[in-house]
């Protein structure tokens, strides 16, 4: 039962379509890990995840152990990757619930493999190169052969992350991974997976795919690639309904500090939606929901769990009535990129920062 008038709707469809062109993109030979932390991207990791297995994920990413553990506990054996870095006293939950980690110190690898050992199993891991974005990662091919050769370990991949600076550097971070890669098979090691593209580098840089890639935005329909092209389509919606009416005077206040006043006889619409859902405070005096096709501004200070449009110039507006807070950009609606823009911020933020309180209604 949904008990909310405050939902994000997610296009099942719309994420099958995407991860087809993503794979249709790459072509056969080159294994799709589509990227689901931060909840996917807002949309509900839990919930999109059949979506992706059914439409050709080989692996699900994600970025800290309590995201892969709750999809561990829905998924018990599908394949599934951690981005980030999990704290020596918590490897012994990676090793024991079957998932991938990214390792890159010898430290953690000892640590990690001893656990395995325990287990009567080996640790899946990944080592991240620090190719120049100086996040996580090294450089260092001593240290990530010996990674290579501590009992307990199996070193499936190797990877590191652009910083996407511009070609040039771009070039020199790949040249950089692929250099460390050749000293290490020349010492005997071999990796099932290579991988160093994002969203947007995925589309853009066909030649650095190599024989993962990790798309993450793109999957959710949210573009940010420059010189390549690949269709796909917003998966999500931000939807809500008025809960209140209100007539006003010219020149009466609305919310705090009434910094917003009327300058005509206006209809206000209180709306149950606020910074707490995860809709940025900033956009107070810029924001807008759609409502009966019409674009109606946000107006006084934004509040916690509810927020006013004006509403006046809305034939036949009345309570109840739907309200797009973000959209597909098509009927007056604001899409992702516009609201990233009048925000100040990018369009994964935008999706990221939407609160589990809103439920999420999928849509097969």
């Amino acid at each position: 039962m949904i008990l909310r008038d405050t939902v994000v709707e997610v296009d099942l469809r719309a994420i099958g379509a995407n991860m087809d062109a993503i794979c249709q993109m790459v072509g056969p030979e080159v294994a799709v890990m589509p990227v689901v932390k931060a909840n996917a991207y807002g949309l509900g990791a839990v919930g999109v995840a059949p979506t992706l297995m059914e439409h050709g994920a080989r692996y699900l990413a994600v970025a800290t152990l309590s995201e892969a553990m709750e999809l561990r506990e829905a998924y018990a054996d599908y394949p599934l990757f951690i981005l980030g870095h999990t704290p020596d006293r918590l490897l012994g939950i990676v090793a024991e619930n079957n998932i991938t980690q990214t390792i890159f110190s010898k430290h953690q690898a000892e640590i990690l493999g001893k656990a395995a050992l325990a287990l009567g199993k080996r640790a899946k891991v990944h080592l991240k190169v620090d190719t120049g974005f100086h996040r996580l990662g090294i450089d260092d091919v001593d240290e990530l052969y010996a990674i290579c050769n501590t009992e307990g370990i199996e070193v499936e991949g190797i990877f590191s992350h652009l910083a996407l600076v511009n070609a040039e550097e771009d070039e020199k971070q790949f040249t950089k991974l692929m250099g460390v890669i050749a000293a290490l098979e020349k010492r005997g090691v071999s990796f099932k997976y290579k991988h160093i593209t994002d969203s947007i580098s995925a589309v853009d840089y066909p030649e650095y795919r190599l024989n993962m890639v990790r798309p993450g935005a793109l999957v959710y329909g949210l573009r940010g690639f420059h010189k390549g092209y690949v269709e796909v389509t917003q998966a999500m919606a931000f939807k809500t309904r008025i809960s209140q009416l209100h007539r006003i005077k010219a020149g009466e206040g609305v919310g705090y500090d009434y910094l917003w006043r009327a300058a005509r006889d206006s209809v206000i619409a209180t709306l149950p939606f606020g910074y707490a859902d995860g809709y940025p405070r900033n956009m107070r005096d810029k924001g807008y929901v759609t409502i009966r096709g019409m674009k109606c501004p946000l107006v006084g200070v934004l509040c916690m769990d509810q927020c006013m449009a004006d509403v006046t110039d809305v034939a036949n507006v009345a309570e109840g009535d739907e309200a797009v807070i973000y959209g597909s950009g098509r009927d007056n609606t604001m899409d992702i990129p516009e609201a990233a823009a009048l925000a100040g911020t990018n369009k994964n933020e935008i999706i990221a920062r939407i609160l589990a309180r809103p439920p999420r209604v999928y849509i097969k």
